[in-house]
């Protein structure tokens, strides 16, 4: 096989072999340690035994989840803990189902936001006022549209807490329902958790998600809240623990058979939405984060771009003989990065009991999230999404 000195044919081949190794790295260096992760004997077993948490859920017309939510949580076994519920604003039948509910049950401390005082939108001000209220220093944060999978959700939460553990890193899923959009969303919630889960296995956490996490409420306060990013309406989930999360004080909880999922959304408009407020708060992680994040997605883009000229492009390149062992070679450069992928997602979903995602397709959602982000993030560089 001999080529020319055609420049252009020799940045494109450098480029995917560059790309494809970066990737390469990534799978087996990065996201297999959640795709090979194994609880260790004492997880789930708190040491110190069991220690009084306040549970917080933040709810404003949210009375349609909250019938469903509230009982599942009261029956959750576990020996000492409160539910804190901070109504913010309400104008359904939230306050009066809250109402009648603290009647019957004194662990139910309900909070109550009359007048939106909560200037800079998103949860921070109500989950800042329930973390205040709560009474116990173990705190365990979720949202109103979300659910326990079974009674051994708290239990295995804080079971993960050791000796100088201030933070619990959950999984947080969506229901499974038809369509293509319900893939994407679970696609895309595995595909997060499989890098803010493994960079937190790898010593370096940046992020969980509000719907199952699990911090101290000493942690919150010594770090002075949301104080740094009370102006951006997300990032009580990211930027906080980014700041105060640390590979000596974090652990993960990931038991696919205890854990809280959640109602995706069902318009494609309103997942937009919801992703740009998330991806808003990129610039605030930590420069090591950014990195490592930028360069994923740079290496995936590049790979996808690269191969799409080596074969959608034959006439670039000057393939005077050994045409056929070129596209054998590259036959095995796509395998290698495919088999690698597969294994790792699929192992991974295993692990986080993710199914029905039809993850040989892995490959076509990749390209479509690459795209996805990239027009995402040029969007918010151009205006601020919807909400702040």
């Amino acid at each position: 096989m001999t080529f020319s000195n055609n420049i252009l044919s020799i940045i494109i081949l450098g480029i995917f072999i560059l790309a494809w190794a970066i990737q390469m790295a990534y799978f087996w260096g990065l996201f297999s340690r959640l795709a090979f992760f194994r609880k260790k004997k004492y997880e789930g077993e708190n040491e110190a035994g069991p220690e009084p948490v306040s549970v917080i859920v933040c709810a404003r017309d949210a009375y349609e989840y909250l019938v469903d939510l509230v009982p599942k949580i009261l029956s959750q076994d576990y020996p000492d803990f409160e539910l804190v519920i901070v109504n913010d604003c309400s104008v359904d039948e939230t306050t009066e189902y809250l109402k009648e509910l603290a009647t019957r049950h004194p662990e139910v401390n309900i909070v109550s936001l009359t007048q939106s005082l909560n200037f800079f939108h998103g949860k921070k001000f109500p989950l800042s006022v329930g973390i205040k209220s709560a009474k116990h220093d173990l705190l365990l944060l979720t949202d109103a549209d979300c659910m326990p999978n079974d009674e051994h959700w708290i239990s295995g939460m804080v079971g993960a807490y050791r000796e100088g553990t201030e933070v619990v890193l959950g999984y947080g899923p969506y229901f499974r329902r038809k369509g293509l959009l319900n893939r994407l969303i679970r696609f895309d919630t595995l595909y997060t958790a499989m890098q803010y889960l493994s960079m937190a296995l790898a010593g370096h956490p940046y992020m969980g998600v509000g719907r199952n996490l699990s911090y101290r409420r000493e942690t919150f306060y010594r770090n002075k809240g949301f104080t740094s990013h009370y102006n951006i309406p997300s990032g009580d989930d990211d930027i906080f623990i980014s700041q105060v999360a640390t590979s000596g004080n974090t652990r993960i909880f990931i038991d696919p058979e205890s854990r809280m999922e959640s109602e995706p959304k069902h318009h494609f408009g309103n997942w937009v939405r919801q992703k740009r407020r998330h991806y808003s708060t990129v610039n605030m992680y930590k420069p090591l984060t950014n990195r490592v994040l930028g360069t994923l997605l740079a290496s995936r883009f590049f790979y996808y771009a690269a191969l799409a000229a080596l074969i959608c492009l034959p006439h670039a390149f000057d393939l005077a003989a050994g045409t056929y062992y070129f596209h054998v070679i590259l036959g095995a450069f796509i395998m290698a990065h495919y088999g690698s992928m597969l294994t790792v997602y699929l192992l991974s979903a295993k692990r986080l009991g993710e199914k029905g995602l039809a993850l040989v397709l892995t490959p076509a959602y990749d390209v479509f999230f690459v795209l996805f982000t990239i027009i995402l993030g040029i969007r918010n560089m151009v205006s601020k999404p919807k909400g702040w």
